[in-house]
């Protein structure tokens, strides 16, 4: 009885499979268009678990090596290609993530889920500070987008930092709402976190 083979749950791994559609390719090349096209945003990674992905995608059966070549002194480089396994596993994938809401733990999300251990009058200066950071961090992603038409960037390859975006300015929005909120209507959130802070002091 075959193995059942494992499950693509990495993102990295799916981003190698995404790649390897295209053609064969090289893990130095996967790096290297994986920086071009800023999935660093979107897909963490660092060049050795690339090269571990790959061959955990190897033993899973996903893909296959190809020829190996070697120019001058550099080392051997192998490229992988992708199984008809590989293709239906990132298909199929693919159209769960596209598909099916999941729920996740925002960092920040927990820290609002905390947010009583801090007074309110510091909370609102830390609510500033960070609708400044993600001012900054919009203008970025904004600045990316402006610029991709001249690189000639294919907008398919800029709908997840539209996405970015969209998240970067629904944040900031509601950081500020909630700033003024606790600023202007301190009543609004019970007496329990004002009294456990004696009346909103530091």
């Amino acid at each position: 009885m075959p193995q059942e083979r494992r499950k693509v749950s990495n993102p990295l791994a799916l981003a190698v499979l995404a790649f390897l559609v295209q053609r064969p390719m090289h893990p130095y090349e996967i790096g290297r268009l994986l920086k071009d096209r800023n999935l660093q945003e979107s897909v963490k990674y660092r060049g050795s678990s690339l090269y571990m992905v790959v061959e955990q995608l190897e033993r899973d059966g996903y893909v296959v090596p190809g020829e190996t070549t070697r120019e001058g002194r550099r080392p051997e480089r192998t490229t992988y290609e992708l199984t008809e396994a590989g293709r239906a596993e990132l298909g199929e994938r693919m159209r769960e993530l596209v598909s099916t809401p999941v729920k996740e733990y925002p960092r920040f999300q927990s820290a609002l889920a905390l947010l009583v251990v801090l007074a309110p009058d510091e909370v609102v200066d830390l609510l500033v500070e960070r609708g400044r950071a993600l001012a900054g961090r919009g203008a970025e992603i904004r600045g990316r987008l402006d610029a991709a038409p001249d690189r000639g960037v294919d907008r398919l390859f800029l709908i997840e930092h539209e996405y970015a975006l969209a998240l970067v300015e629904a944040e900031q929005d509601f950081v500020r709402r909630l700033s003024e909120r606790i600023r202007e209507d301190p009543a609004s959130f019970g007496e329990f976190w004002r009294s456990l802070h004696g009346d909103g002091g530091r």
